[in-house]
């Protein structure tokens, strides 16, 4: 029999405050709102968030100043690939336009830098200017750093929802100079317009294309407006400066610079607002959200993130806790991003305007990473923008023609593979978030799930659908063409079979809610299509090739056919229908000794932190030939919840409080590419001890939170009570281990939550002990399948429409 840790009883100490805490809650006043915790150690929590985190060793995370999911995000870049490394010594311009912690180079539009004396260079790896940590904070919404270059300038930043504030404090010169460089992006630059409009304002339109591969063209308006005039200016082509000359149009290299006379007045102040539709509605925007001082916009920036952080209160941890914590719920909160002007027009799929009537425009959607928790989390704490979020996906099928897989702007780059919109959607109408667009979203849902793009179309969808619903798997070929720029399904065909069929488990669900009965059943068959890659001879899935056979090493550790991942790694996605895959390793039993080797389990317990550093997958780009977790990346997010499934959940608790040692509130804190808030979203829900262990669907695994307390304030259109807590007074890396849960002061054995329980709930209370207990460990304590043909005969009817 394999070494585990056998489930103790419940010692005295954790047993008498679990009949304490039921008491409290039981009590007449057990669903009044608890008290509010007192406020944390350091003042405002802008106070306690770290923007630096995740800007060294390719966490690719930007320090600028942005509000919670605005247009402008207006940041530093080094030349780095995807904008500021902190291990930089130099500024080429601060961008208006970033994306959080994504793997290639992607905006970095218009990058403005303040300088002094003669315009030669026109290159900003050339004009750069230099800067030191010593000189450089940052805070939620604003940045600030000294420039030691050119004399000594001061540059600060802050954002509205669609402006970049700056201010330049300059040496005493009358050559103060800002260049704004319209041909320098991230990605690559496809032709640009500069134009001097008159002695305080320039425009610019900028049109760029790529995303690690080549994309369809897009353009961003800029127009930015100074606090006075400037009393020269030039524009260059290339590498050749006209003084004077007032537009600057075509291919190459182009922008603009403009000149002040600092001798009395040091400062000046600048605003670039932003569109997607045209230069119009960018000085629309101006003038919507330009009018106040710079002190007002920093102000108003850090009062909305306060209310924004204010959702989540935390009592108890360190300061560092509080610190990591704090930042990742800040991350998870910067994307995605808005795309209407203040007119509601925004720029569609089909790359002409539209306005948005009864809901916001959201773009940007790295939904492989984000379907399984940042959607979640904004589900949670912003459902009215989740709802938005949703539509706007809808809306990019009814214009587009297709539903998005990794969109950036108003265009498709086909990053990544698989299927990640129909859990995204189906998380959506879980939640109760598409009501009155429900067959609208189901519609476009099954064109996807059955069918293919046509060649026409800039998307990729489910590429190797054909094969897959011809034989149940999509098939490895590698080294076939690609038809269209981005990544291909058949490159990955193992991980794209896994995902097709997750997604048909969800797909099956919301099918059955709307009485498509046919179709329920249809999607159900398909989601058990994972057992078609199950090589009895390894015990591991595989990819198969085009005839059936299977493909590459037998050795799972160095598989192929699975996107930056391997058999070991992907052997945890099948959420749908855990029980299903337990039994294919051969029971519980195996599956938990396959896990312990997965996690190194035994080492795990002797050093966590040491494990989570040295033996499992350390790096942002090391993807395979690993037989351990990768913590780094996503497709295993969800693995260390399966022992929910194997009757272990304390080892849930152990491998996932080890894995929150890999964040800090350092430069080096973030676990691999944040990628649009997906890494800081599972940091937050596990730190919670609630996790969306069935992406897609609206179940909430539960583990040992790290807090004493965590008050969550909810919208009260979508949660009546307008709060949830979760309680776990004493919890520490000593007292880790669930001894019991109530819910209400109801006693819980189960391991899970379904949001319907949050919406009705007020607290969740869980008891702590040294010791792992039998809590969690009976019959029907595991979350149950989903969206397969048992799941779908033993769940009840809900009613159509999908609401709470």
């Amino acid at each position: 029999m394999p070494w585990t840790r056998r489930p103790r009883p419940r010692t005295a100490g954790a047993a008498v405050a679990a009949v304490l805490l039921g008491s409290v809650l039981t009590a007449p006043a057990a669903h009044a709102a608890p008290a509010a915790p007192a406020e944390p150690p350091g003042g405002r929590l802008t106070d306690l968030v770290n923007p630096f985190i995740g800007s060294r060793n390719d966490g690719n995370t930007y320090p600028g100043a942005a509000v919670p999911f605005g247009m402008v995000q207006l940041s530093p870049d080094t030349g780095h690939t995807t904008g500021y490394d902190y291990d930089d010594d130099h500024i080429r311009g601060f961008g208006s336009v970033h994306i959080s912690g994504v793997g290639c180079g992607l905006g970095g539009d218009l990058p403005v830098l303040p300088t002094t004396g003669a315009v030669t260079e026109t290159d900003d790896a050339k004009y750069a200017a230099a800067f030191t940590h010593d000189g450089e904070s940052a805070r939620p919404g604003s940045y600030r750093v000294r420039l030691t270059s050119y004399g000594g300038i001061t540059a600060e930043l802050t954002a509205t929802a669609r402006t970049g504030r700056q201010r330049y404090t300059f040496p005493a010169t009358d050559r103060a100079n800002v260049l704004l460089n319209a041909g320098q992006s991230l990605h690559r630059t496809v032709s640009t317009r500069v134009e001097v409009l008159d002695s305080r304002t320039v425009r610019t339109a900028i049109t760029g294309r790529g995303f690690c591969q080549d994309t369809r063209p897009y353009t961003v308006y800029t127009v930015t407006r100074f606090n006075r005039p400037f009393t020269a200016y030039g524009t260059w082509r290339g590498g050749t400066v006209t003084p004077g000359s007032g537009d600057s149009t075509g291919p190459g290299r182009n922008g603009a610079y403009v000149r002040f006379d600092t001798r009395k007045d040091r400062v000046v102040e600048a605003t670039t607002a932003l569109s997607y539709v045209d230069a119009a509605g960018a000085a629309r925007n101006l003038a919507a959200e330009g009018g106040s001082s710079f002190d007002r916009a920093r102000a108003a920036a850090d009062a909305a993130w306060e209310r924004r952080l204010g959702l989540v209160r935390v009592r108890g941890g360190d300061r560092t806790l509080r610190r990591t914590f704090y930042s990742s719920l800040y991350r998870s909160f910067l994307a995605p991003n808005l795309g209407t002007d203040v007119d509601g027009r925004y720029t569609g799929w089909d790359q002409r305007p539209h306005l948005a009537r009864g809901f916001t425009y959201y773009q940007n959607w790295s939904l492989w990473d984000t379907y399984r928790t940042q959607t979640q989390l904004l589900s949670l704490l912003a459902p009215q923008e989740a709802r938005d979020m949703a539509l706007s996906v809808l809306r990019i099928d009814k214009e587009g023609g297709w539903l998005p897989k990794w969109g950036y702007g108003t265009v498709e780059t086909n990053i990544m593979t698989g299927d990640p919109v129909t859990p995204f959607l189906t998380n959506a109408y879980r939640q109760g978030l598409l009501k009155g667009h429900e067959e609208e979203a189901y519609t476009a849902l099954r064109k996807n799930a059955d069918g293919v793009p046509p060649a026409t179309s800039p998307a990729v969808g489910r590429e190797a659908n054909a094969a897959y619903l011809k034989n149940g798997y999509a098939p490895y070929l590698k080294g076939r063409p690609h038809t269209k720029p981005g990544d291909s399904d058949f490159d990955h065909g193992a991980s794209a079979t896994l995902e097709y069929a997750l997604s048909d488990a969800m797909l099956a669900q919301m099918a059955r809610d709307l009485g498509h009965r046919a179709d329920a059943a249809r999607y159900a068959a398909r989601a058990l299509n994972y057992r078609t890659l199950f090589d009895r001879s390894t015990g591991f899935f595989r990819a198969r090739d085009a005839s059936g056979a299977f493909a590459g090493p037998a050795d799972p550790a160095k598989s192929e056919g699975f996107h930056e991942g391997t058999a070991w790694q992907y052997q945890w996605l099948v959420p749908q229908d855990l029980p299903g895959m337990v039994a294919l390793i051969g029971g519980k039993e195996k599956a938990t000794a396959r896990l312990d080797s997965f996690f190194a389990y035994r080492q795990l317990l002797a050093d966590p932190a040491r494990t989570a550093r040295e033996v499992w997958v350390n790096g942002p780009y090391d993807y395979y030939n690993a037989d351990k977790y990768n913590p780094q990346n996503e497709p295993d997010l969800i693995a260390p919840y399966t022992y929910l499934s194997t009757g272990q959940p304390w080892k849930t608790t152990d491998v996932v409080h080890a894995a929150l040692t890999l964040f800090t509130d350092t430069p080096t804190g973030m676990t691999g590419n944040d990628d649009l808030g997906t890494m800081s979203a599972w940091m937050v829900l596990s730190s919670i001890g609630v996790f969306p262990v069935q992406p897609g669907t609206d179940t909430w695994g539960l583990s040992t939170p790290v807090f004493d307390r965590v008050d969550l304030t909810l919208d009260r259109r979508y949660y009546p009570a307008g709060h949830f807590t979760v309680l776990a007074p004493g919890t520490s890396s000593a007292h880790r281990y669930v001894q019991a849960v109530r819910l209400d002061g109801a006693p819980r054995d189960r391991t899970y939550l379904t949001t319907a329980e949050l919406r009705a709930g007020r607290a969740l209370a869980f008891s702590v002990g040294p010791e792992p207990s039998r809590w969690g460990t009976g019959e029907g304590a595991a979350p149950p399948p989903v969206g397969t043909p048992g799941a779908l005969a033993a769940a009840p009817q809900r009613p159509a429409g999908g609401g709470r």
